[in-house]
């Protein structure tokens, strides 16, 4: 069933062309990374399907329905966490509940399951700035779980991590996409990253953003990263497509 469906989708920007005559399907439960270089398109195309942009040609829909703005069954985790900083990491993750009316009671209560989930269950009366940068985003991913949504949509969430908190934090989404198993679009610029999460990488060239490649990954679920990066069909998959970025 799919669940996104971007049909000869154009943007522009003035008199700069983002992308063109764009055609893409995301299927419901996949993850889909979208790969490739800067000023390709991919944040854009995200913040279409995230109604937070509108197209200049073309239509997105999601299940069906054409996006004319932001949806309640839909969240967006991003690179920069924008936690709100006079909050508690609790409220922070409740704040998504409490604007759709939950009591603050019942929110709460919603909300330790998820920082449970994300191993911060302890920290729930610490600030953002009290946190690094791997927690701030565990927080944010929280506050996307929370409010169940059928997709979830991540624009470079682990862009700002060093090497080491952003492997630990793709083993994380693995495991708890493989309980959720929500339909993920995910952003990134990281080659070995996008084979390790996703059951399709969408490869984007430039100027102007287009689709140049669609690889189906091989590698059965549950996965173990570190298993995944040794196996030489990874080797092969990482090699082809660092040479069509390099085209």
């Amino acid at each position: 069933m799919t669940a996104i469906d971007i049909r000869a989708t154009s943007k522009r920007f003035d008199s700069y062309e983002v992308f063109a005559d764009l055609d893409l399907t995301v299927n419901e439960n996949e993850f889909v990374s979208i790969l490739g270089p800067s000023g390709c398109g991919k944040t854009t195309l995200l913040r279409l399907v995230a109604g937070l942009e509108a197209a200049s040609a073309g239509e997105v829909l999601v299940d069906g329905d054409p996006v004319v703005g932001p949806r309640p069954d839909m969240a967006v985790v991003f690179q920069n966490f924008r936690l709100l900083p006079w909050k508690t990491v609790e409220d922070n993750v409740a704040y998504g509940l409490r604007l759709r009316g939950q009591s603050k009671k019942d929110a709460r209560g919603s909300v330790a399951t998820y920082l449970e989930m994300v191993g911060l269950a302890d920290f729930r009366n610490r600030y953002p700035y009290q946190l690094s940068g791997g927690m701030q985003q565990r927080v944010a991913l929280a506050r996307a779980l929370a409010i169940q949504p059928r997709l979830l949509l991540m624009d470079e969430p682990f862009g700002a991590l060093d090497a080491q908190t952003r492997e630990q934090m793709q083993y994380e989404l693995l495991e708890l996409w493989t309980a959720f198993k929500k339909t993920v679009v995910f952003v990134t610029h990281s080659i070995d990253e996008a084979i390790v999460l996703s059951d399709r990488v969408i490869l984007m060239q430039a100027k102007p953003g287009r689709i140049d490649r669609e690889f189906s990954i091989p590698f059965p679920r549950p996965r173990d990263p570190a298993a995944i990066r040794a196996d030489p069909e990874f080797v092969a998959l990482r090699s082809e497509m660092w040479s069509l970025l390099q085209s």
